[in-house]
């Protein structure tokens, strides 16, 4: 788990017992603990101190780390400069408006406080910004142990892109411009591209893109492979690792080298166990991987490569005495694309019933400029997407641009059910890849009214308008 170090100076840490429920009426005084802080802090990148921020529990750890049952109840206070846009991803027992990220929603000033309580859902979930400052690592876990969860040794990993540079260069670069959300340094941008003139490939096919923006490292709890973390674990034992992509634009391949490995979950909902090579994770996420160490123990790196490239970051998993060695932090091959094959071969555990449902069709677009867009238009030029409370919907995402999109549903956890292979009853999920050239399908239940923004998790993208709202009434 997470947990201060040399490394990572908290400049405020509310080490504090947990508040009990708020209730209506609540005042926030300055003689009771935050739930949750969101504040600044300093850890060290590439030999550099960077100022970066943090979301720290009243235990002092980073985060949320509690069981099912459990409430998230109490004061979340913004120790910040900057305005927060707060966002509980995969909390779908959270009604609106217990976060900022809604139509209407605001900013959390400097120094303000909102009171929070809703049950938590139960899973591997996280928390982050809903804005830029996603980048300078505003984000943190929100884990909520399954009442069924293998009594197991357990350790968080989340993965991050990172860079010294300012959101505002990064989008000058891109040709981009904010239209949601900023603030934070951001990543360098791999200036002068036009994306919309460079979908098809020689003879008609489909050109793809990755990574349009050049990080300076990427982490893996808040560090790289030159000075990784190292996380004791005992010969022949199992370990449950909670994988959570923090990125802002990045996507990874988990590779567990040697050990024997299987998923168990993916965005928090139990799926049926699958073994692989390496497992996808797009940016928001998470996978829960088992592992198995062998009885003879050693050192043992758990790799996140980035996409269509050699970058990698990662942590180590080593038994007592065992030497750890010196990591690259360029494999020795390119990872591919990802794609939507591993969730073809995943099935949820608890899959939704038979129902009759309606269709939306939602197409995913790219215009000059770094515009990105959702059935032709930026955030706010369309009207949102209306839905009745208690209906089964489907969303039929097509995607014609050269780059895979995340995309990401608030206040739901829908179902895979077609990836363009005919229908079946694929994982539950709260962001889908959907490949370049390509169409996924999802179905959600909506249980609950309120107004949810439906857009790509590669936060540039977003950003830049591709968002919409789903709106249940």
């Amino acid at each position: 788990m997470f947990r201060p170090t040399r490394r990572a100076v908290l400049t405020q840490a509310a080490a504090l017992p947990l508040l009990g429920l708020a209730r209506p009426g609540f005042a926030l005084s300055p003689v009771v603990p935050p739930l949750l802080t969101a504040t600044s802090r300093q850890i060290e990148v590439l030999g550099r101190a960077a100022t970066v921020y943090g979301m720290v529990g009243a235990d002092g750890r980073s985060g949320i780390h509690a069981k099912a049952g459990d409430r998230f109840a109490g004061a979340v206070l913004n120790d910040t400069a900057v305005p927060l846009v707060h966002h509980w991803h995969g909390q779908v027992m959270a009604a609106e408006g217990q976060d900022r990220a809604y139509t209407g929603g605001g900013e959390l000033e400097p120094g303000g406080s909102d009171l929070i309580d809703f049950e938590l859902t139960p899973g591997t979930h996280w928390m982050h910004s809903h804005q830029l400052t996603e980048q300078q690592l505003m984000a943190a876990p929100m884990i909520c142990r399954e009442a069924d969860a293998e009594d197991i040794q357990e350790h968080v990993l989340m993965l991050h892109d990172f860079s010294f540079k300012a959101p505002e260069e990064i989008l000058a670069g891109l040709g981009g411009a904010m239209m949601h959300g900023a603030g934070g340094d951001m990543g360098g941008a791999m200036a002068g591209m036009d994306h919309s003139k460079m979908n098809m490939g020689g003879g008609g096919g489909m050109m793809t893109h990755a990574n349009d923006v050049a990080y300076d490292a990427f982490l893996a709890n808040d560090r790289t492979l030159a000075d990784p973390e190292v996380v004791q674990v005992d010969p022949g034992a199992r370990l449950r690792l909670r994988i959570i992509n923090g990125a802002t634009a990045t996507a990874f391949w988990i590779d567990p080298g040697m050990l024997d490995s299987t998923v168990i979950a993916v965005d928090g909902s139990g799926c049926a166990p699958v073994s692989a090579k390496a497992y996808p994770i797009a940016q928001g996420q998470r996978l829960d991987l088992i592992v198995t160490i062998p009885a003879q123990g050693g050192a043992f790196p758990i790799f996140a490569q980035v996409e269509a490239a050699r970058m990698r970051t990662g942590i180590v998993l080593a038994t007592a005495g065992a030497a750890v060695p010196k990591l690259a932090d360029l494999a020795e091959a390119g990872a591919g694309n990802l794609d939507v094959s591993f969730d073809a071969m995943l099935r949820a555990v608890q899959p939704l019933p038979d129902a009759a449902a309606r269709m939306e069709h939602v197409m995913l677009g790219e215009e000059p400029g770094y515009r990105f867009t959702i059935n032709g238009a930026i955030h706010g030029e369309a009207p949102p997407i209306a839905a009745k409370l208690g209906e089964r919907l489907e969303l039929m995402f097509m995607n014609p641009t050269m780059m895979m999109h995340p995309m990401h549903l608030h206040g739901h956890h829908f179902q895979i059910v077609d990836v363009g292979m005919g229908r079946f009853a694929g994982p539950r999920r709260d962001v889908v890849v959907v490949n370049p050239g390509a169409m996924v399908t999802v179905a959600v239940d909506l249980d609950k009214p309120g107004s949810w923004f439906l857009h790509c998790h590669h936060l540039y993208h977003m950003a830049t308008g591709m968002m919409t709202e789903l709106r249940v009434s």
